[in-house]
């Protein structure tokens, strides 16, 4: 049985920093790409970052700069830090990935396990 188990979301002023984590069981940790979205009430779903298995990494241009996805293959943990943090990044935040190998990518569509998502909230 496959499991992404996020945690590390919480409040947040503008300006602070959080790190996500997601823990990865149930499957071959390296065989596909990661990534993390978000999505906001009466939003769409978003991509946020992604993480290849050969560590190529890409980003939303929203959070470039601001944002690290990294992972431990040793740990099958993905994580996501988070500086400088803007209400707009106000949201639930998941992460993902897909059954097959896959480079990284943002395409939802491409992904097939998903955790149950954080909640980070920044107030201003």
């Amino acid at each position: 049985q496959v499991q992404l188990v996020e945690s590390g979301g919480g409040s947040v002023q503008a300006g602070g920093s959080l790190r996500l984590s997601c823990a990865v069981s149930g499957i071959t940790y390296s065989r596909s790409c990661m990534a993390w979205f978000r999505q906001a009430p009466g939003k769409e779903r978003e991509g946020v970052a992604s993480i290849g298995s050969d560590g190529t990494t890409i980003y939303a241009d929203s959070v470039k700069g601001r944002f690290t996805i990294s992972q431990d293959k040793a740990k099958n943990t993905l994580y996501l830090q988070m500086n400088s943090l803007k209400p707009e990044d106000t949201a639930m935040y998941y992460c993902a990935t897909p059954a097959f190998r896959y480079r990284a990518t943002m395409n939802p569509q491409v992904f097939t396990y998903w955790g149950q998502g954080t909640q980070v909230t920044v107030s201003s």
